[in-house]
């Protein structure tokens, strides 16, 4: 894996910062366009790389979930200086970013959760889950191969730097933040956009949109579906739309005065 194509950045200046997550698997490669694009809006943009993400397959089997969770939060607090701090994650990001906005209310102004890992999709997911208490579950199938991502442009996925395995062990760290998720999405409080990719292959695009709904907390939930492009949305087809729509929302909230912004289930559900 080209480990300078995966390497953690910061981008723009600006009273205002923007955290990036990305994905299991992944690496802030994933979200560069959207951090560009919101660096020419005025705002700072920070995007870690998670412990064990963008280098080898080894690197995955001495980190979990809490070491991600800790990743996360560091990433955020390193932001309290700026003005408005708002969080955005990608699939496994999504779950992590959604967890320091209910868990950091008075820190986190705004949340977008792009193709939330919030349901993975097809058989083969369901069958490995089933024998998650088990215990066969490693024994059964130690790695899992990755010969691509889940990218319709050909001249990403051409570029997308891809690990070739990962622990299977690790599937217990994304189930375990998708049930976290699930938890404490009612603790959201600032307004959210939720964007999905109905082409997605890795997660149920229905995730989104079901997540969303656990939001009854937030001061509005707003759900975007995008046509075209799959899983890896800032990087692919809808990358563009994907810019444009979280630019204006925060850009909205940029020139909000959060005195208004009151959490109320009324507001959430309408804006669904």
């Amino acid at each position: 894996m080209d480990t300078g194509k995966t390497a953690p950045f910061e981008l723009g200046r600006g009273d205002d910062a923007c955290l990036l997550l990305h994905g299991f698997t992944g690496s802030p490669w994933e979200m560069l366009p959207l951090g560009e694009a919101l660096a020419a809006q005025g705002l700072y943009v920070k995007a870690p790389r998670l412990p064990g993400h963008g280098t080898t397959p080894e690197a995955l089997l001495e980190v979990n979930h809490r070491d991600w969770e800790q990743a996360a939060a560091e990433a955020l607090h390193s932001l309290t200086g700026f003005r408005r701090v708002f969080v955005a994650g990608l699939s496994m990001g999504a779950l992590l970013a959604l967890g320091l906005a209910a868990q950091f209310p008075e820190v986190v102004r705004g949340l977008v959760l792009i193709a939330p890992a919030a349901r993975f999709k097809g058989p083969k997911m369901a069958l490995l889950k089933g024998l998650r208490h088990t215990g066969l579950l490693e024994w059964v199938k130690p790695w899992v191969p990755k010969d691509s991502t889940d990218l319709s442009d050909p001249v990403a996925l051409a570029e997308a730097p891809i690990l070739k395995a990962f622990p299977t062990a690790r599937l217990n760290d994304l189930w375990t933040l998708q049930e976290s998720a699930q938890v404490l999405a009612p603790r959201v409080r600032c307004p959210t956009l939720v964007a999905v990719a109905e082409q997605d292959h890795v997660v149920d695009p229905e995730g989104g949109p079901w997540l969303a709904h656990q939001l009854t907390g937030a001061a509005s939930v707003r759900v975007l579906s995008l046509q075209e492009g799959y899983h890896i949305i800032p990087r692919d087809r809808g990358g563009p739309r994907l810019a444009l729509e979280v630019g204006a929302f925060l850009h909205a909230l940029r020139g909000r005065n959060e005195s208004l912004d009151t959490p109320g289930l009324d507001e959430a559900s309408s804006a669904l």
